[in-house]
């Protein structure tokens, strides 16, 4: 493969703070919320700032805490064609390490997004980061280069001129990076130790901005979950084998949630189904057109599940039948994806208001605000100590 870079450095693995908290976009559960995670019990001025780091340049992706470090990717430059990993302690914002590239590929993108778009994910070992050029690289914990991949090299009309934007994930030693455009679109198995290709799904032509998930199979096993415009399809990590297909559409910007089995899919409004066996249908439990997501994507918490349009409405809704249960107006728009923990939720507009609001109370509550006075469009991360956000210009610890 002309554009695989492997360094095999006999790096040894680091096993101290390799418990991964928060390991992918959303969360290792791929609906917000963490089980020992914390949120704020009142947002109350600079008191509720635990520490603020400057950035390197320009992102929309969310951090992936992996015990006391947070690590993050930004972009910068004239045309964005510097690619940066960094990595802070969670204790006091410092910065431990910051690795920089140079992108290979296609670094256009809509000024308001980025480069960095894409979430990068972690294995507890590893540290893997994707970038809107289609770059695609793994480190370990410390900094060490494992290997390098430029898959615009092997795909050069796998591009988007919006950019884009699908985070990673992984399982079973197999990362994910899902490549959907209108053009050469296609989602790609690798091997996380060597770089390779494990394999390839030649997927829909459409441009497809939202980001795949990890379904748990009744065996025990894994699943990938690709969703697209046509709908979210189930694959085996090692062999890209299909295991089930949901074919009855789907957004291309919100990414569905996952939460006891079943899957809540942005699809005609909200839809809630129950994977099926290998090869068997998906069955349907409920619809509900009052519960559509905008951009952030569904959050489940507090026993119901949770959808934000574009308005800036957050809408609750009953997990078993998808009965709206009460709407709430927040301070809009909003581009990332709440977080919630227990009976609270935190949400952050794209002007920099985080809210953190009351689940339980009867139509539900801004229990009260803090203002970054920053753009805010990535997703907050959680974490057993407090809750992170970003901006172009920082990284904020809230606690």
């Amino acid at each position: 493969m002309k554009s695989l870079h492997l360094l095999f450095l006999g790096v040894l693995l680091v096993s101290a703070d390799t418990q991964a908290s928060w390991t992918n976009w959303r969360g290792p559960r791929f609906n917000g919320t963490q089980d020992g995670a914390r949120l704020p019990e009142k947002l109350s001025g600079p008191e509720s700032v635990a520490w603020e780091t400057p950035l390197p340049g320009r992102g929309l992706s969310s951090p992936v805490i992996v015990g006391q470090r947070a690590f993050l990717t930004a972009s910068s430059g004239g045309k964005q064609e510097r690619l940066h990993v960094i990595c802070f302690s969670t204790v006091d914002g410092s910065k431990i390490w910051e690795r920089t590239f140079l992108a290979t590929g296609r670094t256009m993108s809509h000024e308001k997004t980025s480069v960095a778009a894409p979430t990068p994910t972690s294995d507890g070992q590893f540290v893997y980061a994707l970038y809107s050029s289609n770059d695609l690289v793994c480190l370990d914990l410390d900094g060490n280069l494992i290997w390098f991949r430029g898959l615009g090299l092997d795909h050069p009309n796998a591009s988007n001129s919006l950019g884009m934007s699908s985070s990673l994930v992984t399982t079973d030693g197999v990362v994910l990076a899902q490549i959907e455009n209108d053009s050469e679109s296609l989602a790609l198995g690798i091997d996380t130790r060597s770089g390779e290709n494990l394999w390839k799904l030649e997927r829909p032509k459409m441009a497809n901005w939202c980001s795949p998930t990890i379904a748990s199979r009744s065996d025990g096993s894994k699943a990938f979950c690709l969703q697209s415009g046509k709908g979210v399809l189930a694959v085996a990590p090692r062999t890209g084998k299909t295991i089930w297909d949901y074919s009855e559409g789907a957004s291309t910007v919100a990414s569905s949630a996952h939460h006891e089995g079943i899957i809540y899919a942005p699809s005609h409004g909200l839809t809630a189904f129950k994977p099926g066996a290998e090869g068997q249908p998906v069955e349907q439990i409920w619809r509900s057109g009052q519960l559509r997501p905008g951009t952030a994507s569904p959050v489940i918490a507090d026993g119901k599940v949770f959808a934000l349009n574009d308005g800036g409405v957050l809408s609750a809704g009953e997990l078993a039948t998808g009965k709206r249960l009460w709407q709430l107006r927040l301070k809009g728009p909003f581009s990332s994806t709440p977080v919630a923990v227990g009976n609270k939720m935190l949400a952050v507009s794209e002007k920099g208001v985080v809210q953190l609001i009351d689940l339980s109370k009867p139509e539900g509550e801004v229990m009260s605000e803090l203002d970054l006075k920053e753009t805010v469009l990535g997703t907050p991360s959680l974490a057993e100590d407090g809750v992170y956000v970003r901006s172009d210009a920082k990284l904020w610890k809230l606690k």
